[in-house]
């Protein structure tokens, strides 16, 4: 209760903004941020539909941009296969109790958030898209991602990382280009990005929005335009100015 309470509060606020809300109702296993749900009663893992359901009936009233992250067996981090019982197929339990409530004509009226995705299967993730998931946390898969870009090219290098002079080219060859956290963390990104890239494809959004360029001189989302500006007048102003201001006009 307190949970909605304060959901409540916070999305009256934000929904004139049309900022959108994110709830997470139940317990997702595992430890994150401190906070240790490991010896956690395992039923506690399962939201129930009537909880789903408050959730909706409290802020489905004010505005429709949030969400419901309910667990289903969810828990932080990786483990080995068969010590996590993920059950994704409660989630259409939870569309079919809310859309007989409010007498919805749609098939799943909740959207659906599924946290703790990291090490799931294809098939659990299939599941839950097609229960009503619209976004998947997968923060521990993407955090080896980006460990294992910088792993591979400590790998690959080893011998160029030795000290900021001397490689198998010879004693005094530099290998800036190498320990540079530029290059290192770049490898880093890449590896995230294609490890993203997957998960796009397990849930099924890759392709569908397409990327747009706007047009030269816009953009879109703040309805906003750069002043035009002819660079030799703004320089020449700009030393104007400060002649003027170190003269004391």
């Amino acid at each position: 209760e307190e949970n909605i309470a304060i959901c409540v509060e916070y999305f009256k606020r934000m929904a004139p903004m049309k900022i959108w809300l994110e709830m997470e109702i139940g317990i997702t296993g595992g430890e994150e941020d401190g906070v240790n749900n490991e010896d956690v009663d395992p039923e506690k893992l399962y939201t129930s539909p009537e909880q789903v359901y408050s959730v909706y009936e409290a802020l489905s009233p004010i505005g429709n941009m949030f969400s419901i992250a309910a667990a289903f067996g969810n828990v932080h981090g990786v483990y080995k296969p068969g010590n996590v019982s993920l059950q994704p197929a409660r989630l259409m339990t939870h569309q079919e109790f809310t859309k007989e409530k409010i007498s919805a004509t749609e098939d799943k009226p909740i959207f659906l958030v599924m946290h703790g995705g990291s090490g799931s299967t294809d098939d659990e993730i299939a599941t839950a898209v097609k229960a009503g998931v619209v976004k998947m946390n997968v923060d521990t898969d993407t955090q080896w991602a980006y460990w294992d870009g910088t792993r591979k090219f400590i790998a690959e290098n080893s011998d160029y990382l030795q000290g900021q002079i001397g490689n198998p080219k010879g004693p005094d060859a530099p290998n800036k280009k190498f320990y540079d956290p530029r290059v290192w963390i770049r490898k880093a990104e890449e590896s995230m990005g294609e490890r993203c890239g997957v998960s796009m494809e397990k849930l099924g959004s890759k392709g569908t929005f397409p990327p747009k360029k706007p047009e030269s001189g816009t953009t879109p989302i703040y309805n906003f335009k750069p002043i035009a500006h002819n660079p030799l007048k703004d320089a020449v102003e700009g030393v104007s100015k400060m002649v003027a201001s170190a003269m004391g006009k």
